[in-house]
């Protein structure tokens, strides 16, 4: 008595499919029993796109579904017991347990132990009460004390390692899976975890999340009309996430202020697991306008042990000298005051810059802005979401330094004097 497959399937009237899998799994040591018990009437399971057309179609539940169909309508296909055979790739697959309930269809394929050709009577293929029973099981830990569609999203999580327990194999052990999850051996069910090839050890030791946000500004002066100053801002968000379990999960949300610079050319670190498509297609190359995605931008993953960049991006920034004012409200700018003087060589080994003299000479400017951020970008942490075990200690972080920062000199060749030099 084992199954070779199970599947939910939630029915959705009115959508392109009318239906979507919401839990699989298939038993491939059972499939392989199945190829030697059937011989060459073996039908093999298919996958879940055509298994969900072919089943909704069995059970008259598509939308578009309103002619006659012989293989299915006829008087002598009247069925009676909730098992089918399903037309899939030309052949049929039989028997298929199935039934709907709440709106949830569910279904799995017994093993039959002998050819299906001719078809054994029902009483002899032990596997289909065995798959009734499982199914009933599922349906009652799914909907027993079930308040909201929160609480059923959380049990179909928790399926996969249950199954382990009550149903290892295929073969059904348990039809009860609550006593599965109240299981003294069974206390990590609720973060189902495998542990993944890419990720070498187990964090052990006090949870905490750190999120650090550092903008580079590249810019050039001028200081004449005719000639625009130009700039680039880029960013890099660098996260360090010790949290005990194999496989934690943890969303981390980027923020902007009301007059923030939408983020552009995001760039994201492979352990991001989902992303929203407007967060990939905003784009530098782009002109800026007032539809441009502005966040929250949300990044779930499943971090690594090490310290790692959750990504990158640029900014468009509209005047970017009033944004660095605003971290000073009094006077809204920044004043230097100094005296820079580009005098003749005066030794031979004395460092020299050929381009530093008299109409190109500059001034490269070096500063460091804790705190703060160009675009406003920053990381709240109570937007931080961590699923794993303990509360963890959640650090942000974020600052402004200058990359490659020059004023050129646009008047007499020396001595040059910069007399309040606003950025």
């Amino acid at each position: 008595m084992a199954q070779r497959a199970v599947w939910l399937i939630s029915h959705e009237p009115g959508t392109p499919l009318c239906g979507t899998v919401r839990f699989s799994r298939r038993y491939p040591t059972v499939e392989k029993r199945a190829r030697v018990f059937n011989g060459e009437s073996y039908v093999p399971v298919p996958e879940d796109g055509p298994l969900l057309k072919a089943l909704l179609f069995e059970l008259r539940l598509l939308d578009d579904d309103k002619d006659f169909a012989e293989s299915r309508d006829s008087c002598s296909h009247i069925n009676k017991t909730s098992i089918y055979g399903l037309l899939v790739g030309g052949k049929e697959l039989w028997p298929v347990v199935a039934f709907l309930k709440n709106g949830m269809i569910y279904a799995c394929v017994p093993l039959v132990e002998q050819t299906l050709s001719p078809r054994p009577p029902l009483i002899s293929i032990s596997g289909i009460s065995q798959g009734f029973e499982l199914l009933f099981g599922i349906q009652d830990f799914l909907y027993l004390g079930q308040k909201n569609d929160t609480e059923l999203y959380t049990k179909l999580s928790q399926l996969p390692d249950l199954l382990l327990q009550a149903c290892p194999f295929g073969t059904l052990l348990d039809a009860n899976l609550q006593n599965s999850l109240d299981s003294n051996n069974f206390a990590s069910v609720t973060h189902p975890q495998k542990q993944p090839a890419w990720k070498a050890g187990i964090y052990k030791g006090k949870p905490q999340v750190s999120i650090s946000i550092t903008e580079k500004v590249k810019s050039m002066q001028y200081g004449k009309q005719d000639i625009a100053d130009t700039w680039q801002v880029v960013g890099a968000v660098t996260c360090k996430c010790d949290l005990e379990g194999s496989m934690p999960n943890v969303t981390i949300s980027l923020s902007l202020p009301t007059n923030g610079s939408p983020l552009q050319d995001i760039l994201v670190h492979p352990c991001v697991t989902s992303l929203d498509s407007a967060i990939l297609t905003s784009s530098s190359i782009d002109a800026m306008d007032d539809s441009a995605f502005s966040g929250p931008y949300k990044f779930p993953l499943t971090p690594p042990l090490e310290s790692f960049n959750l990504c990158y991006y640029t900014s468009q920034l509209i005047g970017i000298f009033v944004f660095l004012g605003q971290k000073f409200p009094k006077s809204m700018e920044i004043s230097l005051s100094g005296t820079v003087t580009f005098g003749a060589k005066s030794h031979e080994k004395q460092p020299f810059d050929q381009i530093c003299i008299g109409g190109t000479a500059y001034l490269k400017l070096h500063f460091r802005i804790l705190d703060y951020t160009l675009t406003g970008c920053y990381a709240d942490q109570h937007s931080v979401q961590v699923f794993a075990s303990g509360k963890p200690k959640i650090s942000t972080y974020r600052k402004l330094i200058s990359s490659d920062y020059y004023i050129w000199n646009s008047k007499a060749p020396a001595p040059v004097t910069y007399g309040s030099l606003v950025l």
